[in-house]
């Protein structure tokens, strides 16, 4: 009985003695994650559920949903380079530079962003997109839909791949991707 005693103890002070990571381990963590492909730094970091917000499109996610989007983004192999953070007044902003072969498609490599994060209980519970400062959206937007004409007129069986957020839709991006510069090359 003494000995669960002490060991109740022991467990309850090194519990205690555990200390929180800061916002920038925890940025840093779900950074280094993305970058090495490991998913599971990333769900560690993340809370329960995770919101997203770009532009106009807020997402929710779980765990288990955050993974798929996780999936989608590795298709394009990008790289993730964490420029600069800055905290004030509980906000926490990352810059960011990704580069990955979607946006050198899309004629905006690298995209330097701008992303402010929220924490709950050691847990990025909040992912907001401030700004990507060196995008030309509209050489982006001309991009994509040069790609998906192309695309419905002479790959229907891709069709919707630029809506399509799962692994397969993202395995469909790169694949119309290809068949574009092919057909530039012939």
């Amino acid at each position: 009985m003494k000995y669960t005693l002490y060991l109740f103890i022991f467990t309850l002070c090194v519990s205690c003695s555990e200390k929180q990571p800061t916002e920038f381990e925890l940025v840093t963590e779900y950074f280094v994650g993305f970058k090495t492909s490991n998913y599971e730094q990333i769900k560690n970091v993340i809370s329960d559920t995770l919101t997203t917000i770009s532009g106009d499109y807020t997402t929710v996610f779980t765990p288990e949903t955050y993974y798929q989007q996780f999936q989608w983004d590795s298709v394009f192999r990008p790289e993730y380079k964490l420029i600069s953070t800055e905290q004030n007044n509980n906000k926490f902003i990352a810059t960011i530079s990704i580069s990955c072969s979607k946006f050198e498609f899309l004629k905006n490599n690298p995209m330097i962003c701008r992303r402010k994060f929220q924490f709950q209980s050691g847990k990025i519970t909040n992912i907001e997109e401030l700004d990507c400062s060196n995008v030309n959206w509209n050489i982006w937007a001309k991009e994509v839909e040069t790609l998906v004409r192309w695309i419905e007129n002479n790959h229907p069986e891709l069709d919707g791949f630029v809506h399509d957020l799962s692994l397969k839709g993202a395995q469909n991006y790169l694949k119309a991707i290809e068949l574009y510069k092919e057909r530039v090359i012939e």
